[in-house]
This record gives C-alpha cells, sequence and structure tokens, in this order.
C-alpha cells in the first residue's frame, strides 16, 4: 500500500465496503457520540467521516490520539470501509454511505489553535483572512473558488485553441506607457537611472504579432496597475482573456467572444440562463437609458430624459437642470416608507433628495411634487414616460453626469425592491459607438476617452472635417450583470491616422514618435487591419461564482490597500540592495 494513502477523502462510495484502505487528511470536525468518536478526514478530493469504536480491542490509543489532536491536524489513517446504514446515510457528502473504522493513526503535520474555524463561515475579516489566507484557502467556499477557477481558464484555452488562436506569451519587463493607469516601475541594475515597467496590459505587443503575422492570438495574460482597489477591480495584478485578430471588422470579435462567453457561462454558470445574441448598445442611449455604460440587463426599468418637460418651468428645482425620470409600474399602492427608503438609498450615493409622484387611477399625479407641477407637465410627463396609473415616478435633477450615475443605481435598486429585477440568470450585453475624444472638465482640453489606439469610425477624413467630440470610434465594451468583463476595439494601423487623433489629443509629432516609436515604426512595414478584446479573468470568475468581490476568486490577493498581508509585501530593502540599482530613498516633504 502507498505510504500515504491509497485512496482520497472523496472517493469512497460502497461499492467499497470491506476494503481495506489508507487515507491522509486534515482534521476537519469531530464528535464524541455516546463514547463513539467521529472524525471528518478533509482533503482537496472531499470529506469522508471516520469513526473509532472503543469497544474494538486495542483501540485506546488511536481514541486518545484522535479525541485529542487539534482541529487542521495532518493525520494518515488506517481503516476498513464500512457501510452506514440506510437510516445515517448523508446525501449531501458523495462519500455519505459510508465510514471508515479506524484502526492506526499517524500524525503527519501537527498544527497550533487555529486563529479562525475553517469548517464554517464565522464571520472573521477580510485582513486576517488575508492574513492567514493558506488557512481562509481550507474553506469549503474559497476552495471550491480557486477550483473554478482554474476550470474556467482551462477551458478558455481549449475553445481558443479550437477556434484556431495560438497561444503566445508577451514580455512582463517592458517599457513604460504615458497612457492609462499608474505603471509599476522596476528599476535596472545594468542601465543606471533606467526603469522598467510591469505591463499594464500586452496592448502594443499583441498589435505587434498581428504585425509580425500570427493572425489570431491569446493568452491568458498577467497584467499590473498601481490603483486603487473595488470590489469589481483588484489593485496590483489581474489577469485576462487578451486576444486579437487580423483582417476583422467589430461583429468578427463579437462572434469569437460571444462564443466563448456562453459556452463558458452555460458550463460553469450552474444552470443560470446566458443572453444569446448580446445585444448591441450605442454608449449615449445606455448612458441615457440605463444612466451607466456597463448596465445591468436583470432591472427590467428604464430612464426618461424628461429636461424638455421642466425646461423654463416655474419648478426652480428642476428647471434649467438635466431632470432624469424613472417610471416603475404597478408601485403606487407602496406605502410611503417604501417612498422613504428609496429616496434614504439616493442620498446615500450623493443625491440631495429623490423626488417623486404616484399615477392615479384617473391619472392625476400626487406626492411630494404634484403641487408644483402644471397640468401641462403632467400630460408631457405621462407622454414621454409613459407611466399608466399605478405607476411611480422618481426623479434626478442636477449635472447629466451627477444625475446618471446616481439614477442608474436608483433604476437597479427599485427593480430589486419591486420585483422587476431577472434573478438567475447572465445579462450580456456589447456597448458600442464610444466617442473617440472627450474633454477634460478642468483644464477644457481634448483627451482620448477611452482606448488612443482605436481606429475612428469615418478613418482619417472623420478627424479631419468632423469636430472632435462628434468623432465615434471603433471602440466596445462586454457587460454582463452589470460588470464590465472588458473594452476593446478595432485598432488603429494606419501612422497618418494615429499622429492626427494624438495631435488632437495635444501630442506632437515628436511626443508620438517618443512614445510609440515601436509601434509606429511596425505599421510602415505592412499592418493588416486587426483588433481584439481581453474579457477579466478575476471578473468572469467573481460572476460565475456569484461573488460580490473579485478577492473572493484569486488565491493571493493584495487587500485594499495593495497590501500581502501573509508575505510582508511591499516591504523595505536595505541599502546595499539600493546601491546596487543606483536608487536612493527620500522622505515626503
Amino acid at each position: 500500500m502507498h505510504r500515504y494513502r491509497s485512496h482520497t477523502c472523496g472517493e469512497l462510495r460502497s461499492a467499497n465496503i470491506g476494503t481495506d484502505v489508507r487515507l491522509s487528511g486534515w482534521l476537519h470536525n469531530r464528535r464524541n457520540l455516546g463514547g463513539i468518536l467521529f472524525v471528518d478526514l478533509r482533503d482537496h478530493y472531499g470529506i469522508t467521516q471516520l469513526i473509532v469504536h472503543p469497544e474494538t480491542p486495542g483501540i485506546e490509543p488511536v481514541i486518545e490520539r484522535l479525541g485529542s489532536l487539534a482541529k487542521e491536524t495532518v493525520v494518515r489513517v488506517d481503516g476498513r470501509v464500512v457501510s452506514r446504514g440506510a437510516e445515517n446515510v448523508n446525501p449531501e457528502l458523495p462519500t455519505g454511505e459510508i465510514d471508515v473504522e479506524v484502526r492506526e493513526v499517524e500524525v503527519l503535520g501537527a498544527s497550533d489553535q487555529v486563529p479562525f474555524t475553517i469548517n464554517a463561515e464565522d464571520g472573521v475579516g477580510e485582513e486576517r483572512r488575508l492574513e492567514y489566507r493558506f488557512l481562509d484557502l481550507r474553506r469549503e467556499r474559497m476552495h471550491r473558488n480557486i477550483v473554478l477557477r482554474s476550470k474556467v481558464i482551462s477551458a478558455i484555452r481549449q475553445k481558443m485553441t479550437g477556434l484556431g488562436f495560438t497561444e503566445l506569451a508577451t514580455p512582463i519587463l517592458s517599457a513604460t506607457s504615458p497612457e492609462g493607469a499608474r505603471d509599476f516601475l522596476v528599476p535596472s541594475r545594468l542601465h543606471p537611472g533606467t526603469f522598467y515597467a510591469l505591463p499594464q496590459a500586452p496592448q502594443q505587443f499583441k498589435q505587434l504579432l498581428m504585425i509580425a503575422g500570427f493572425d489570431r492570438y491569446f493568452q491568458i495574460a498577467p497584467c499590473f496597475r498601481d490603483e486603487d482597489a473595488r470590489a469589481d477591480r483588484s489593485p496590483g495584478e489581474f489577469y485576462q482573456l487578451d486576444m486579437e485578430m487580423s483582417f476583422v471588422e467589430q461583429e468578427d470579435v463579437f462572434a469569437v467572444i460571444e462564443k466563448v462567453m456562453t459556452e463558458l457561462f452555460e458550463e460553469f454558470g450552474g444552470g443560470r440562463h446566458v443572453t444569446s445574441p448580446f445585444p448591441r448598445i450605442p454608449f449615449r442611449e445606455a448612458m441615457a437609458k440605463y444612466g451607466s455604460d456597463k448596465p445591468d440587463l436583470r432591472a427590467k426599468l428604464e430612464l426618461v430624459d424628461v429636461t424638455d418637460v421642466f425646461a423654463g418651468s416655474g419648478f426652480r428645482a428642476f428647471a434649467d437642470k438635466h431632470v432624469r425620470a424613472l417610471p416603475v409600474p404597478d408601485v403606487a399602492g407602496q406605502p410611503r416608507r417604501f417612498f422613504d427608503e428609496m429616496g434614504d438609498y439616493a442620498t446615500g450615493l450623493g443625491a440631495k433628495g429623490l423626488a417623486w409622484v404616484r399615477v392615479g387611477d384617473d391619472g392625476a399625479l400626487s406626492g411630494p411634487i404634484a403641487k408644483f407641477l402644471t397640468e401641462e407637465n403632467v400630460k408631457a410627463l405621462l407622454g414621454a414616460t409613459g407611466a399608466g396609473p399605478g405607476s411611480a415616478l422618481f426623479f434626478g435633477a442636477g449635472e447629466y453626469d451627477e444625475v446618471s450615475k446616481i439614477m442608474g443605481a436608483v433604476r437597479v435598486e427599485a427593480a430589486r425592491r419591486t420585483g422587476h429585477f431577472e434573478e438567475g440568470v447572465f445579462r450580456f450585453c456589447w456597448v458600442v459607438d464610444f466617442p473617440m475624444f472627450e474633454r477634460n472638465e478642468d483644464t477644457g482640453a481634448i483627451e482620448f476617452s477611452h482606448n488612443p489606439f482605436s481606429m475612428p469610425q469615418g478613418g482619417l477624413e472623420a478627424l479631419e472635417t468632423r469636430h472632435p467630440l462628434d468623432v465615434l470610434a471603433w471602440q466596445y465594451d462586454i457587460v454582463c450583470n452589470g460588470v464590465e468583463l472588458s473594452s476593446g476595439a478595432i485598432r488603429n494601423h494606419e501612422p497618418e491616422v494615429m499622429f492626427k487623433a494624438f495631435g488632437i489629443a495635444g501630442y506632437t509629432p515628436e511626443d508620438v514618435e517618443r512614445d510609440f516609436g515601436g509601434m509606429l515604426r511596425a505599421f510602415r512595414y505592412g499592418a493588416p487591419p486587426h483588433g481584439g478584446i481581453a474579457p477579466g479573468i478575476d471578473r468572469i470568475v467573481m460572476l460565475l461564482a456569484d461573488e460580490p468581490n473579485l478577492r473572493e476568486t484569486i488565491a493571493f490577493p493584495l487587500n485594499g490597500n495593495a497590501q500581502d498581508l501573509l508575505m510582508g509585501a511591499p516591504s523595505p530593502v536595505d541599502e546595499t540592495r539600493l546601491r546596487e540599482l543606483h536608487l536612493a530613498l527620500r522622505k515626503r516633504d
């Protein structure tokens, strides 16, 4: 028999009854019932219940040892598989039809008292969990999430290879980029005063691979960005399904990703329905109807722009402001508390309040602001929103971006509270037709609004003949249940278009040559039309695992302050190492 095990803790079934076996694993739980000792033994594969009968000859040392060892001690046990009997079967456990009657036990790895419970979710704080992440990963939910992540990545590789994509690795040590988030910099020992940058994404390299003629590329790419943490964004590093295709238009990229995502979410989504095909929603329409460029389509409510209804009116709270209404059917009969709670929710988002009215059976409006509305206002409101008897209307007024943000969130919350929200589904969409440029609110300068390497719709002619804020780009986002999985684009592959686009954003030709010389040089030697996207692996697994925070799907994440509490990173280095790297530290002023 093998030194440590003949079977795993998830393997034994009724067909093994009467077999002598050897198992190894962690002491998961222990119970003493009437002198009979029951021990749950856990490994990567599952749990097997061990049983020790006190009347078994010579069993006292085994009882004493198993009865006194700390939970999470690693042991090897020898015993025989026995039936539990029909009345004691545990249908929730794959091994629930059998026990292993223990004859011998050996301690393989002793354990100290663990700082939190492993066999139950006891509400321990995240900082403590990350400090002892190796213990946290023993918990069933976390273990399941990490295994799911592995299976998802394996499936992605198979699907992409099956679609004719070639998996290629791009550099980790590269040049800094002036666009995007902050780079993580790595000082060069051999070239004093210079730095490598860890890639925020393999953007330029994957485009160079298309120019090199590889046609269809992908990788499960590590990316590094020095940015603040959010529930759907991990500080430091993350992984994405990075892909690029040559000789394609936007719909060709969509076809590949829709196929992969649909199959992936059907395979690992636990039976939840997947939207297919994914609807295409122009950016401006998404902002108008949903208040967000990552709309949660599970919410079956839409916003309506009613600014014109109140333009120049005597209702000063709405006059001369951007006003968005949210019609909600069949809620006029809700108690006042419902409306007050919706108002509190909006206030928590930064709103000064949330105006509302009810629509009566006769079409008359009632509520706090009804007295301020003229008959003409009421008629125009009901016509614009389609709100019928029994409906309620919620309003947000102010600056466009602020109203969009608040009312977009109110839309989803109202849908959840009123039964207009679809549970147990994955609702995908593409958000398309992003503006190529935007105006910086502080400086008034024209800037890129998305990916600077995107092809403008209309090409060079559009850049030369249209106002910059009217130019749309071949840029797109893929969104699922209100979570942006990725941005992508059909790339600009023409030098003159690149110079013009960057010129509009304030770059001189010398700036472009300095910052993107490698790309420009490649474009001058025959670049094919190409495009791609890079859905985030962490976010995909977060959705499939139904977790609210993507740190729950990463084995060893940084905390919200970008610290590794287990390994103690970031950490100081000694003066010798600093000198070797030609660095000196300067205290903050």
